[in-house]
């Protein structure tokens, strides 16, 4: 159901309907331009198709007490409830592009909330199952998946997990109870949500230019890369201060939601809170601890950048706030034509096969590219609708570098998933998100080399260059570093070490100090910038991000430097979806997550772009 998008993980954008913000011609872009009568010619037949699924969904019940009787009666089940989730998911599909496509119009914001209850009510409908599947035990179900063809074709793998997960699955009762607390432990989100949004009361400070801003969340990210050192001082000391304000608030509000993931693991017989996150796509809690590890080793070449940074920006020192600020500037304009001819040119190396699959898939109705107002801000893949339809991307395109490499990241996520549907049935072609970002930061990776290669001056290759090093520093090192502040809150709590906020900011404030080395001024003022990061109630999650990169590092540099084999080796993780579990899918790609192998080879990346850029400028 969700779409996928390192973008909106990464950091809160600016894009979100602030009409003044933008371009002229991208206030004139006009409406939506993709075509979704492909997925229902008219509203009124959406409507029909939500409310014959919704009249649908009672009728698994009558397979409920019945899933032992007989192969031939599970696979009936495990048709019926897999038909109606695909029709479901066409359905939401259909209204959450609506609802995305002009946020000002309720009534599909209300066809939306149709769509969600509709989930909800199939959720509640089939909750009943893994309990039961469980009771009728691995032998006979693993007889029953022997005996019947469809079930060993496509269900084999779904009943296989969901077997794998028996010692932490409750009784009917339990899970239903279990299943009660979502609401209520999801307010700590909530409070810190409001708090922000709405109580905060975000300070007003003026630049040099004389221009007046309001320091709330978005107005830090538009000016934080101020070109005036003064200005970016200004701007970090006091928005920081500000959330400092409220630490211990804020604090409370996350120490209710790390309870609330002890609970959970408590509940569920895990060991930790870690242990109980990755158990779902059954991650070993070595890769995140690889990760970290190797983060931290790969310290010095992230304090060498800065050191670099510092000498481009012709700073005597560097400082926290003198991060975001671009190395080299390019004013060079790209149509959103010119991004898919330079897409296309980036990604010959994935061979003759990803080559056709782009052009076709690029040359349809299939997204919406540019910026207007109310459209919803970020860009994303929708796979909901990918299988019997095709994914839709909604997009919003700077006419830019930036949108360059948004449009090939977001048309890698689609790639993935016509990849994943060419070659897999249905129930076994979605893939999650341990492996979703491998495919678009790849051809991300693709598109630089590409543009160093065919840049016509230094400095276009330096600006080029810089892009690596900032996508390496913003995904790699500061994910890792989130990552770690999640691994040791959560081990201190489970401890049974007092936290609040004040705690939590100490946490914060060393890792910063630590991942920026010591030659960045690091204020104690920053160390609240644990409070302004919503990822971390979704626990144990951003670290994906970072192991994306490394692996989508790895897998690109093997294609760069490699030949058939090594390329349809990568194609090979892209075309098994959701066929088995991410870990293992990549470990028969040749690439162990749990080992320090993907994490050093971005960290080379890291140093050989380092020092590409040290021998340009002398």
């Amino acid at each position: 159901m969700p779409a996928l998008s390192r973008r909106e993980a990464l950091a809160a954008t600016a894009l979100a309907g602030i009409v003044a913000t933008l371009p002229a011609w991208a206030q004139d872009a006009g409406g939506a331009q993709w075509d979704l009568t492909d997925l229902y010619p008219t509203d009124a037949a959406w409507d029909d198709a939500r409310k014959k699924a919704l009249a649908d969904v009672p009728s698994l019940a009558k397979y409920k007490g019945k899933l032992g009787e007989s192969a031939d009666t599970l696979a009936a089940f495990m048709v019926a409830q897999s038909d109606l989730n695909r029709t479901i998911s066409r359905i939401y599909t259909y209204a959450s592009l609506k609802a995305d496509a002009d946020l000002r119009v309720s009534a599909n914001q209300e066809k939306q909330a149709q769509a969600i209850d509709l989930y909800t009510a199939f959720g509640e409908a089939v909750s009943w199952a893994s309990p039961e599947l469980l009771s009728v035990g691995k032998a006979k179900i693993d007889g029953f998946i022997a005996s019947n063809d469809t079930l060993k074709k496509r269900f084999d793998f779904a009943l296989a997990d969901t077997l794998r997960q028996a010692d932490h699955t409750l009784s009917p009762e339990s899970e239903n109870l279990l299943a009660g607390v979502g609401a209520p432990f999801a307010g700590s989100s909530d409070i810190r949500e409001q708090l922000v949004a709405s109580d905060i009361p975000w300070p007003t400070v003026t630049l040099s230019t004389g221009k007046q801003v309001r320091l709330d969340d978005q107005a830090y990210t538009l000016n934080r890369d101020a070109p005036n050192r003064a200005d970016r001082k200004l701007v970090f000391d006091t928005f920081w201060a500000e959330y400092g304000k409220f630490q211990n608030s804020l604090g409370a509000a996350y120490l209710s939601h790390v309870k609330a993931d002890i609970f959970r693991k408590k509940a569920r017989k895990y060991p930790t809170s870690l242990a109980a996150a990755l158990s779902g796509n059954n991650i070993p809690e070595a890769v995140y601890r690889s990760l970290v590890a190797e983060a931290n080793n790969g310290l010095p070449q992230l304090h060498r950048y800065f050191e670099l940074r510092r000498k481009m920006l012709g700073l005597p020192d560097m400082a926290y706030y003198d991060i975001y600020p671009p190395l080299v500037a390019l004013d060079k304009k790209v149509t959103v034509a010119e991004m898919r001819g330079i897409t296309q040119s980036a990604v010959k190396p994935l061979g003759p096969e990803y080559a056709d699959i782009f052009a076709k898939a690029t040359a349809g109705k299939w997204m919406d590219p540019l910026p207007r107002p109310g459209k919803k801000s970020g860009a994303y893949m929708n796979p909901g609708a990918a299988y019997d339809v095709h994914p839709y991307l909604l997009l919003n395109l700077g006419e830019n570098y930036s949108g360059v490499t948004t449009y090939a990241h977001e048309w890698g996520h689609a790639m993935h998933t016509l990849l994943a549907k060419k070659y897999q049935v249905y129930e076994k072609f979605d893939y999650p998100i341990f492996t979703a970002e491998i495919a678009s930061t790849c051809n991300e990776v693709l598109l630089a080399a590409y543009m160093v290669a065919n840049a016509k001056t230094k400095q276009e290759k330096i600006f080029y260059l810089g892009q690596q090093l900032e996508s390496i520093r913003g995904t790699f090192y500061r994910q890792s570093m989130f990552a770690e502040f999640e691994l040791a809150v959560h081990d201190k709590a489970e401890a049974g070490e007092g936290l609040s906020g004040e705690k939590f900011s100490a946490i914060y404030l060393d890792l910063l100090k630590r991942y920026h080395g010591p030659k960045v001024a690091v204020s104690d003022t920053y160390a609240s910038e644990w409070a302004y990061i919503p990822h971390f109630y979704n626990s144990f999650y951003v670290y994906q991000y970072a192991t994306c990169v490394s692996a989508a590092s790895y897998f690109a540099q093997s294609v760069l430097k490699g030949g058939a084999k090594e390329r349809d080796n990568y194609l090979s993780v892209l075309k098994a979806g959701g066929s088995d579990y991410p870990y293992d899918i990549l470990k028969r790609a040749g690439l162990d997550m749990a080992s320090a192998a993907p994490y050093q080879a971005v960290v080379a990346a890291f140093k050989s772009t380092l020092d590409q850029v040290e021998a340009l400028i002398g």
